[in-house]
């Protein structure tokens, strides 16, 4: 019941703030679509420079929808809103809070992509989009989620969560095979950023989406990944620190 309850608070928040979500999850996308996709014309891969652009796009969005929509809040509530207090003391298990935000932040992922993949339909581009590719942008909405479970209970101040965007998030963004491909990049550089949970996302949606075979060992690293997120998320919370 306290996973329920937990994902009836973000389903609440959500309907909420349904527009502004919404808008949220398509601007930043459309225009990196928009100007690189179709205002730069190349060929990457043999392939339209767009085809090989949107599957890294649609990894980024739910990158950013599901670490945005748990970083932020749980630090407002911890450090402000003094919401934790009533979360320890209620007869709710921890591990099930920590599930249902998990659950919750990755579910609003898959939405910020399911957006980008609605809107992108009339350009015609013919890339496959199937169960697999849900399942991945699942599991990598998991691990942001995750992540942002991790850097809400690090936080000392409410600065501390944008400045752990600019320093991990934003680079992840750029570097992590979604413009462009991480083989251009200097040896011993890339292969530390092609391990990045970002990176195997991309990689994973983009052999998906252009029909061709996946490796299933990226998904083994997000659930790797999800596993020492998750560890260090409940040590935080059962001990805690910084609450």
């Amino acid at each position: 019941m306290g996973i329920i309850t937990v994902l009836w608070e973000k389903w609440v928040e959500f309907r909420r703030d349904f527009y502004k979500i919404t808008l949220a999850a398509m601007i930043a996308p459309l225009m990196y679509i928009l100007v690189f996709g179709m205002g730069i014309q190349t060929i990457s891969h043999g392939q339209p420079y767009l085809n090989f652009l949107i599957p890294g796009v649609v990894a980024l969005t739910t990158m950013n929808g599901s670490f945005g929509a748990i970083a932020q809040n749980l630090n407002v509530q911890r450090l402000y809103e003094k919401a934790f207090d009533q979360v320890m003391i209620s007869p709710t298990p921890l591990w099930q809070f920590i599930t249902g935000q998990i659950v919750g932040g990755s579910l609003r992922g898959i939405y910020a992509g399911c957006v980008i993949i609605f809107l992108i339909l009339p350009i015609g581009t013919k890339l496959c989009f199937n169960g697999w590719s849900f399942l991945i942008m699942f599991l990598n909405g998991a691990v942001f989620s995750t992540l942002g479970l991790v850097v809400s209970f690090y936080a000392k101040s409410h600065t501390d969560v944008p400045r752990f965007s600019n320093y991990v998030i934003m680079p992840m963004a750029y570097l992590c095979n979604t413009f462009f491909s991480a083989d251009s990049m200097p040896h011993g550089l890339r292969e530390v950023i092609g391990y990045l949970p970002l990176s195997q996302t991309s990689s994973m949606l983009r052999s998906i989406a252009n029909r061709e075979p996946f490796s299933y060992t990226g998904i083994l690293l997000l659930a790797g990944y999800l596993a020492v997120l998750g560890g260090l998320s409940f040590l935080f919370l059962y001990q805690k620190k910084n609450l």
